[in-house]
């Protein structure tokens, strides 16, 4: 079972401490806490940013912020507040005490997104896993309220607390989970070995999320899947078939979009899913550059793939959303991609320069051979044309002529057949 999200539209107010050693811009990040919040159902009525040294160990914001919160919340009539970094079980306690409001930070919101967008099983098996994970590791502290048998004489036998209920009850659905998880795993990997054994090739689109990874699948292979202006609007990972204009035969995958502070515990949750990246051949990276915080959203794209360890794979960068007015020139560089191409996933402006520099890359990775098979090997040819890109062919007084481009493990099943 998922748990569900309150449907009430809530209004909310933006926290955050900047102390001078964030990784990313503090106002930044609160735009982005703003479309995380919008795409949860909630409408933003305030922001607060407090410049202190640290995180305050106690209640995320200094003592006297926390005045100046309270009576911001009854100023904008608030529901709720959410901070941008992740609290502990104890700030979140001593917070909602002190501000008599709910409290909210961004993994429960990108939890809350998750839950909403999940459509296939395995989706959804893995935002419980998350949800409870989370819930897990912030039971303590839940029950200050609630009265606890002690020690001794009549505490002993089956009786057991509440928090040790929910503990032990937690412990045996993630279990039940990670049961259904590792038996989807098993498939994913029978279907990646299918794919592997296929010898086609396989472009995985990464990117943040919202940059277009969707649209451009949809207009590469007439995917029809969700696209929405929308963080995390898809989550499912999805793969479809495309013949290139050479004949050559690409599998396209979609990838959970990416996002920075995401937390550990969500990457690992959905890592089955990401590690779809792993398995591809090309990696064709999506960049919004309409979005003024492009650089960024590129830096945190590779940072996630190199802590997925496929950060060495080759890279197309594709300069997205060119179509859009202001943009700011010059497009950043990216010094990591083999080639960069602007396109519009949503018009198809430069999807043929794509498929071109596919087809190009795909050459480069494969040695042109000529062969003569002999016409009783009629099991090779059609070896051939299932694996090859044939350049020419012919028939011969000793058999049939090719000329084709093939990878290593075609070359060296056709090399005793070579000319």
């Amino acid at each position: 079972m998922l748990y569900s999200t309150e449907k009430n539209k809530e209004r909310v107010i933006l926290v955050a401490v900047d102390d001078g050693h964030n990784e990313f811009d503090v106002e930044s990040c609160l735009d982005e806490l703003k479309d995380l919040a919008k795409t949860a159902g909630a409408e933003v009525v305030g922001r607060m940013i407090q410049n202190r040294e640290a995180v305050h160990k106690a209640h995320y914001l200094g003592k006297g912020k926390m005045e100046e919160l309270k009576n911001y919340i009854e100023m904008t009539e608030a529901t709720g507040i959410v901070c941008d970094d992740d609290l502990s079980p104890n700030q979140m306690r001593n917070m909602a005490e002190m501000l008599d409001t709910k409290i909210m930070n961004r993994t429960l919101l990108i939890l809350d997104i998750f839950a909403q967008h999940a459509q296939s099983a395995e989706g959804k098996l893995q935002v419980e896993l998350a949800q409870l994970k989370y819930n897990s590791s912030h039971l303590v502290g839940q029950y200050k309220y609630m009265s606890r048998l002690g020690g001794g004489i009549g505490t002993r036998g089956p009786g057991e607390t509440k928090l040790e209920t929910d503990r032990r009850n937690i412990a045996n659905r993630i279990a039940e989970l990670n049961k259904e998880l590792k038996e989807i795993k098993r498939h994913r990997d029978v279907m990646r070995e299918k794919r592997s054994t296929s010898g086609m090739p396989i472009a995985a689109l990464v990117g943040y999320t919202n940059a277009g990874k969707s649209t451009l699948l949809n207009t590469l292979t007439d995917a029809n899947i969700l696209a929405e202006d929308k963080l995390f609007a898809t989550l499912d990972t999805t793969t479809r078939k495309k013949k290139l204009d050479s004949g050559i035969e690409y599998l396209f995958t979609d990838t959970v979009g990416f996002i920075q502070k995401l937390p550990h515990g969500l990457i690992n949750a959905f890592r089955a899913t990401l590690e779809e990246a792993s398995y591809a051949h090309i990696l064709i990276h999506v960049l919004d550059v309409s979005n003024p915080r492009r650089e960024e959203q590129m830096k945190v794209v590779y940072q996630t793939l190199d802590e997925l360890k496929c950060g060495d794979k080759p890279v197309i960068t594709v300069y997205n959303k060119v179509d859009k007015d202001g943009i700011e020139l010059p497009l950043p560089p990216d010094p990591r991609a083999i080639a960069t191409i602007k396109i519009s996933a949503k018009h198809g402006d430069g999807i043929d320069k794509l498929t071109e520099t596919l087809e190009e890359w795909l050459k480069s990775q494969k040695k042109c051979l000529e062969i003569i098979i002999p016409y009783d090997k009629g099991n090779i040819v059609s070896l051939i044309h299932g694996n090859c890109e044939i350049i020419e062919s012919d028939h011969r007084e000793n058999g049939y002529y090719f000329k084709v481009y093939a990878n290593d493990e075609m070359s060296n099943r056709l090399r005793d057949y070579t000319i």
